[in-house]
C-alpha cells in the first residue's frame, strides 16, 4: 500500500525525523488560508505547492491541461506586495492544479487526477543527497541506500553511475548499527553538524522503516542547509500488506482514488490483481503458475493483460468475480484460464468459468487449461455447458491457441 507525501512526513514527525512544515489542502480557498499562518509560523519567504498523487516526477511532470506547469511550483513572497501576493498566486496555481492530470514518469501517458495539495515552507538548499531503505526479500532484510546524487532517478543513478550509490544491510536482530550510519555519512562528505545530524536522520530512518513494516522508504531529496539542518524534502512510503493488520492507522491513510478500481475490486474477493499493459487475460491459481503463464504468453508472441492469482482456495464465487473484472478491461482480446488442481479442484474452477460466461456473457476467445484434481469432471463441465469455451492440452498448446485467436 502507497501513501501519499504528506502522510509520509506526518509519520516521519511521530519518529524525530526533521521535516520542513506543511499544510495539506482539498481546496483553493483552503489553500489561500494555509498561506499566511505558514509564513508566519516559520518566517520563510518561500512556500511550495506540491501536487499530491502516488507517483513519483512530480517536479518534471506536467499538467495535460496547462502543460507549462508542473506539478511542484515555487512561490516566492517578495519584498512588493507581500502575504497578499503570494496568497493571489497560490490561488491562480491551486485553480489550475486541483481536478487536473498530471502526466510523470512513472504516471504513464494517461497520468493521475491531482485532488490535493501539499503547501510547504521553502528551505534555503545547501546539498541534494538522497536516502531510502528498502526491503530486500531476498535476503529478508532492510537496505538502507544513499548517494550524493539527490534529486536524479536512483534508476539513472545506478545505470549512469553505479559507484556512486552506497549500501548498509540492516541486521534486523540489532537494526541499523552506528558504524553503517557514521560509514554513510562520511562517505557523503558531510562534516561537522551536517554529519552529525545525517547520522541521526538515518538511525530514525531504519528505526521508523522496522516498525511500520514498510517495503520502501523513500526521500529523494535529502536536504542539508547551510547550517547544517538535515530535512526530508520529499517522502515516499509504501507498506507490506501481509504487516498492515498490524496497523490500522496506517490502513486509514489508504486512498482509494489512487488505486486501479480493479484491483480494489480484486482485493474485496480475496483475489491476487495487477493490470498491466497487454491483451491476453490471465485467470491462474498458484502465484508461481500465474508468473509461468505470463512468461509463456509473452514466449509465444502474446503480452499479458494482468496478473490475476485467484488462490489455492477459491470457490465458484471467487472465479466468477475474477473473470468479471478481466472482461472488464477494454484491452482484452482474449482470456486464457490456465489451472492446476491441487487443493482447488478442477470441477469447482469449471463451475465458475460456466456461471461467469453466463452471467457476464463472452465477447472474446476463452481457452481454458486443466489439470489436476477431478480435471476430466471439470472439462466434461465445460464441454456439457454449451459454450464456446476451447480446452488446451497443456499449457504452452494454451497460450498459443490464445495468442493467435486474439490476432
Amino acid at each position: 500500500m502507497k501513501i501519499h507525501e504528506y502522510q509520509a512526513k506526518e509519520l516521519m514527525k511521530k519518529y524525530g525525523i526533521p521535516v520542513p512544515e506543511g499544510r495539506v489542502v482539498h481546496s483553493v480557498e483552503s489553500a489561500v488560508e494555509a498561506v499566511g499562518p505558514l509564513i508566519e509560523s516559520t518566517g520563510n519567504r518561500v512556500v511550495v505547492l506540491k501536487s499530491q498523487i502516488h507517483a513519483g516526477g512530480r517536479g518534471k511532470g506536467r499538467f495535460k491541461e496547462h502543460p507549462d506547469l508542473g506539478g511542484v511550483s515555487v512561490v516566492l513572497n517578495g519584498l512588493e506586495g507581500g502575504i497578499p501576493a503570494v496568497e493571489r498566486r497560490v490561488r491562480q496555481l491551486a485553480e489550475m492544479m486541483l481536478g487536473s492530470t498530471l502526466v510523470t514518469v512513472q504516471t504513464g501517458a494517461q497520468g493521475k487526477i491531482v485532488n490535493k495539495l501539499y503547501l510547504e515552507q521553502g528551505i534555503d538548499i545547501d546539498r541534494e543527497l538522497y536516502l531510502s531503505v528498502v526491503l530486500d526479500r531476498a535476503q529478508g532484510r532492510n537496505i538502507v541506500m544513499a548517494s550524493t546524487e539527490g534529486g536524479t532517478e536512483i534508476e539513472e543513478v545506478a545505470a549512469r553511475n553505479p559507484e556512486k550509490i552506497l549500501r548498509a544491510t540492516i541486521d534486523p536482530a540489532i537494526g541499523m548499527a552506528h558504524f553503517q550510519a557514521h560509514a554513510l555519512a562520511y562517505n557523503l562528505g558531510l562534516k561537522e553538524m551536517a554529519y552529525k545530524n545525517a547520522k541521526r536522520f538515518m538511525l530514525s530512518l531504519a528505526a521508523a522503516a522496522e516498525r511500520l513494516d514498510t517495503d520502501l522508504v523513500e526521500i529523494n531529496p535529502l536536504v542539508v542547509t547551510k547550517e547544517g539542518e538535515v530535512l526530508a524534502l520529499d517522502g515516499k512510503m509504501s507498506f507490506d500488506n501481509n504487516a498492515l493488520y498490524r496497523h490500522k492507522d496506517i490502513q486509514a491513510m489508504r486512498d482509494m482514488t489512487e488505486e486501479d478500481p480493479a484491483e480494489i475490486e480484486a482485493s474485496e474477493y480475496g483475489l491476487s490483481f495487477i493490470k498491466l499493459e497487454g491483451s491476453i487475460g490471465c485467470l491462474v491459481n498458484g502465484a508461481g503458475l500465474a508468473m509461468s503463464t505470463m512468461d509463456i504468453i509473452k514466449h509465444v508472441g502474446g503480452e499479458p493483460a494482468n496478473f490475476l492469482d485467484v488462490g489455492g482456495g477459491a470457490t465458484a464465487e471467487n472465479v466468477t468475480a475474477a473473470f468479471k473484472i478481466i472482461t472488464q478491461d477494454p484491452n482484452v482480446k482474449g482470456i486464457f484460464i490456465n489451472i492446476f488442481g491441487g487443493i482447488m479442484r478442477c470441477d469447482t474452477i469449471a463451475s465458475g468459468v460456466v456461471a461467469a460466461v453466463r452471467e457476464v456473457g463472452l465477447e472474446v476467445p476463452l481457452v481454458v487449461r486443466l489439470e489436476g484434481t477431478n480435471v476430466e469432471l471439470g472439462k466434461q463441465i465445460i464441454e456439457d455447458s454449451g459454450l464456446n469455451v476451447i480446452n488446451a492440452g497443456n499449457m504452452k498448446d494454451g497460450a498459443r491457441k490464445i495468442v493467435e485467436l486474439s490476432a
